[in-house]
């Protein structure tokens, strides 16, 4: 039986790529007010980013219960014996401990392994994506661990943010807590480090900023695995997949939407690039 790969919403990865690869996205909560909605399921992005600009309740986010990964664990025990859970950094969120507590709790005889990534988005889903193709060709559970662990850092995010004012209020602001000072005169570009938001630079301009995500992914000479993500400006992402095309196929880059719980934080107007370095490169 195939090792069965469980992730979280906030690895970005759509629902296309998730159910060609058999892998099963648990959705973290985005709430307005008095309404809640679950991450992509309940909620479209694009219905998300309107409300993000338009309603007068700031969003708050909540990691998925255990009851949640507990359901999932239980039905894809009916399947097999080895589950492989990849969530999103423990310093973002406590769906990692979710998915931990849940383990223990599950009813049905199947091993799980669960793996704190230390990033987000589709610097996440590069690695899901990753594991996923390799248990289609039946690598067992030991065999998939290892190939994730050795995959964390080779993977890199970085992100254009038009303001940091949602990280900010959000309460993620991590080690960019530097950069407040300037944050309305300036487009931070930001990375995962440590499992938590750190900066890279400061720019003048989203044209800068998007020269600076361009040059970031030449500067590979090696690249297994590449994504271009955007939170509300689908026709800048395609402009920088075209211009990417030149240093990796077009054909191979993964395109996301920044999912309605990181778009809390990234707000409006957010472009991301992931690369999973190529092994032994």
């Amino acid at each position: 039986m195939a090792v069965k790969i469980v992730t979280d919403s906030l690895s970005d990865i759509t629902s296309d790529i998730a159910q060609g690869l058999g892998i099963t996205v648990v959705p973290l909560t985005v709430s307005f007010g008095k309404e809640s909605f679950l991450d992509r399921v309940t909620m479209t992005t694009d219905e998300f980013y309107h409300k993000l600009t338009h309603d007068p309740n700031w969003p708050r986010t909540t990691q998925p219960p255990p009851g949640d990964f507990i359901d999932v664990y239980n039905k894809l025990a009916e399947e097999t014996d080895e589950i492989l859970v990849i969530t999103l950094s423990s310093k973002l969120s406590g769906t990692y401990e979710s998915a931990l507590n849940a383990r223990s709790l599950v009813e049905k005889e199947c091993r799980i392994e669960v793996i704190d990534s230390l990033t987000v988005a589709m610097g996440l889903g590069l690695i899901v994506i990753a594991a996923a193709k390799v248990a289609q060709t039946g690598a067992n559970l030991d065999e998939l661990v290892d190939l994730v662990r050795r995959a964390m850092p080779r993977s890199h995010l970085v992100a254009y943010f038009d303001t940091l004012k949602y990280l900010a209020k959000g309460g993620r602001i991590g080690k960019a807590q530097g950069l407040l000072g300037a944050m309305l005169s300036i487009k931070p570009i930001l990375t995962v480090k440590d499992g938590e938001m750190s900066p890279l630079t400061r720019l003048r301009s989203r044209t800068a900023g998007m020269d600076y995500l361009y040059n970031f992914v030449a500067g590979f000479p090696h690249i297994e695995g590449l994504a271009v993500e955007h939170a509300t400006t689908p026709d800048d992402a395609d402009r920088l997949v075209e211009r990417l095309s030149s240093v990796f196929s077009k054909e191979r880059i993964y395109r996301s939407t920044i999912s309605p719980v990181v778009g809390t934080y990234a707000g409006p107007d957010a472009m991301a690039v992931s690369i999973l370095e190529a092994e032994g490169k």
